[in-house]
């Protein structure tokens, strides 16, 4: 079926072919904040011997990077929330609703944006205070945060965005603003950390100031593209901008859950750092980590963007009265994703050195480094399948199970990160581990509550 007929119809088909057109763009969509982040790390690990407040640059990176991550993942708890609304909603053709919908979802995130801003302002600085030990770090971490927390509303109407062209089956318009906020982020990235060309050196708060200006540079575009293409108009998307409690009492109810489920994630991994920062056996500790982090962000881009296309097409299809069709759907993306993993396994594991060279920190960092990629790139594997998975659970709409599982494996997680670490003080190639716990904990939790078929008739 295709995506958007002549007549409007916005339902989707159970295909590999419909799959690869909504999972492909989504992953350049989903490659723009994590090329951020290797952006900025690139850079900042070239920091390391121009000076003594650039000597900790990418070991501090690995934490303010995942406290920005833990509200980038609030944002992406509402996105899902708000595509699986948009998406049954389409799968229903009830086309007049996604647009009150959208409003009303970027209201909210525009709420959720203030407050975490005063919280960085507030509350951060002493959180901070309280669980780093080196005061370099510490301090130079709460400066950059102060900054980089302005970035929140265009990183939360980013993903609103992102929500509405998915849901509605445009995932191909992801392209324009992914391309225009990584080209821009490159070069203020180079310009403000470096000064050159006549821009400020700005060091390390340099990147802060060019992830700002490459979200508000990345919106702006799709906001263009969705004006240029009709989309705006076709959904009345701010034809009324009045509160509607009706539909953000029911946003709120059906991405609450995933906003609670994405943050704690990524608390622990806030959690995961700190407990390196305190316990690093070798000086490279959290630079690893760090580095850690970002293959992940970049190779596990495809599993993300399978994961996203497995919520909204399971959620349209529930929406055309298809139920029975779920379990076919969600293998036929397992294949796809799990494929592209494996592939990317190997060429991990084929071509290390390539990958940790570009950030400049020598060849004892790399050969520290090796036996942590090699549990990630195993974890990207498990990673491939297990989100997949959770995200069928969520294109259900039952968000409060998502939370269960959530909610489960992070206590199993964090309990395992604190043994290693802090009790039986052990290498982070060990803590990395823990990573293949969670994803298989994640996928065989959602994998038994989609076979149990307790989600069929449940409405939203």
């Amino acid at each position: 079926m295709s995506s958007i007929t002549g007549n409007g119809n916005l339902r989707v088909g159970v295909s590999n072919r419909q799959i690869l057109k909504m999972a492909l763009p989504i992953s350049f969509g989903i490659l723009v904040p994590q090329l951020n982040f290797i952006t900025n790390n690139i850079f900042l690990g070239h920091l390391h011997n121009t000076g003594p407040e650039s000597a900790n640059a990418l070991s501090t990176a690995g934490i303010t990077g995942v406290y920005y991550l833990i509200f980038a993942a609030i944002g992406y708890g509402l996105n899902n929330g708000l595509q699986a609304l948009i998406s049954r909603r389409a799968g229903e053709n009830r086309t007049g609703e996604i647009g009150r919908l959208f409003t009303q979802g970027i209201g909210i995130s525009m709420g959720i944006a203030a407050l975490g801003i005063l919280i960085t302002y507030l509350v951060a600085p002493t959180l901070m205070e309280m669980s780093i030990k080196d005061p370099a770090i510490r301090d130079q971490a709460i400066e950059y945060l102060k900054i980089r927390i302005w970035g929140l509303p265009f990183l939360y109407i980013y993903q609103m965005r992102n929500a509405l062209l998915v849901g509605t089956n445009q995932s191909k318009y992801l392209v324009a603003g992914t391309i225009a906020e990584a080209l821009s982020n490159v070069f203020f990235d180079y310009v403000f950390i470096f000064g050159k060309w006549g821009f400020p050196n700005l060091g390390f708060n340099g990147a802060a100031v060019a992830s700002i200006i490459a979200e508000f540079l990345g919106m702006a575009v799709v906001f263009w593209v969705i004006h240029l293409k009709g989309i705006g108009k076709r959904f009345a998307l701010f034809s009324n901008l009045t509160f509607d409690a009706k539909n953000t009492r029911l946003i709120l109810q059906q991405s609450s859950p995933l906003i609670f489920q994405h943050a704690i994630s990524i608390i622990s991994w806030e959690f995961f750092y700190i407990l390196i920062e305190r316990n690093q056996q070798s000086r490279h500790d959290l630079a690893i980590s760090n580095t850690m982090r970002n293959i992940f962000g970049l190779f596990g881009m495809f599993s993300w963007a399978f994961a996203a296309t497995c919520n909204s097409m399971v959620s349209n299809i529930i929406g055309q009265g298809l139920q029975e069709r779920v379990p076919e759907l969600i293998r036929k993306i397992v294949r796809l994703s799990t494929g592209s993993a494996i592939f990317i396994c190997i060429i991990l594991n084929i071509f290390p050195e390539l990958f940790l060279s570009i950030y400049g920190q020598g060849d004892e960092f790399i050969q520290t480094a090796l036996p942590v990629v090699r549990v990630v790139s195993l974890a990207l594997v498990l990673m491939s399948f297990g989100t997949v998975w959770l995200n069928a659970v969520t294109g259900t709409g039952n968000s409060r199970v998502n939370l269960l599982i959530e909610f489960i494996t992070i206590i199993i997680y964090s309990a395992y990160v604190y043994v290693v670490f802090e009790w039986l003080h052990l290498p982070i190639v060990i803590g990395w581990m823990s990573e293949w716990l969670y994803w298989s904990f994640m996928f065989a939790m959602s994998y038994f509550y989609i076979r149990s078929g307790k989600w069929k008739g449940k409405v939203i």
